[in-house]
């Protein structure tokens, strides 16, 4: 939802706005291995002790979550699944709010691992930070292992064919 509660005033003002935005991340399952991962970003603008605007999106999807050992479930749903939600939630969030007259807000990278430990720290489950740390080092192995291997040339490659390297664009 977008709001601009001081309409028109708060369209003609050349201010620089004070912007806050909160993220939260919540998971649950539905069945067996499906989980639904929700993706919620709060904003808002103010300036001169006026609201400009507020902006609030709820973004969620559903999962298919599979041979992933139980420890690493939770990391893996609050932190890689958001981490694939977030962009199309960014674009959402600039079109709306550029689409009210204002300039789009560009929301920076979120750390998502970084949440998860914050939010861990929160409710006192400190054992569960070192099974996201590992979660996060296998998958940045993983993903080591991904990129070597879309380097080599593949035959039924057509840029390999054409002397082009396949590369992989890291977040």
């Amino acid at each position: 939802s977008f709001e601009n509660p001081n309409a028109p005033q708060s369209l003609g003002q050349n201010v620089q706005p004070q912007i806050n935005v909160t993220v939260n991340v919540a998971a649950r399952p539905l069945a067996g291995t499906d989980f639904e991962v929700e993706l919620r970003l709060e904003g808002k603008a103010e300036a001169a002790g006026s609201v400009m605007f507020n902006v609030e999106l709820v973004f969620a999807a559903v999962f298919r979550i599979q041979n992933i050992p139980q420890e690493n479930l939770q990391p893996v749903l609050l932190i890689e699944c958001p981490r694939l939600l977030f962009p199309f939630a960014r674009e959402i969030i600039a079109s709306a709010v550029s689409n009210s007259s204002f300039p789009p807000l560009l929301l920076a990278p979120i750390n998502f691992f970084g949440l998860y430990q914050q939010q861990l720290g929160q409710i006192g489950m400190a054992a569960d930070v070192g099974a996201a740390q590992r979660h996060r080092a296998q998958w940045q192995e993983r993903r080591g292992q991904r990129q070597l291997a879309t380097k080599e040339p593949h035959h039924h490659d057509r840029a390999a064919r054409h002397g082009h390297e396949k590369t992989e664009v890291e977040d």
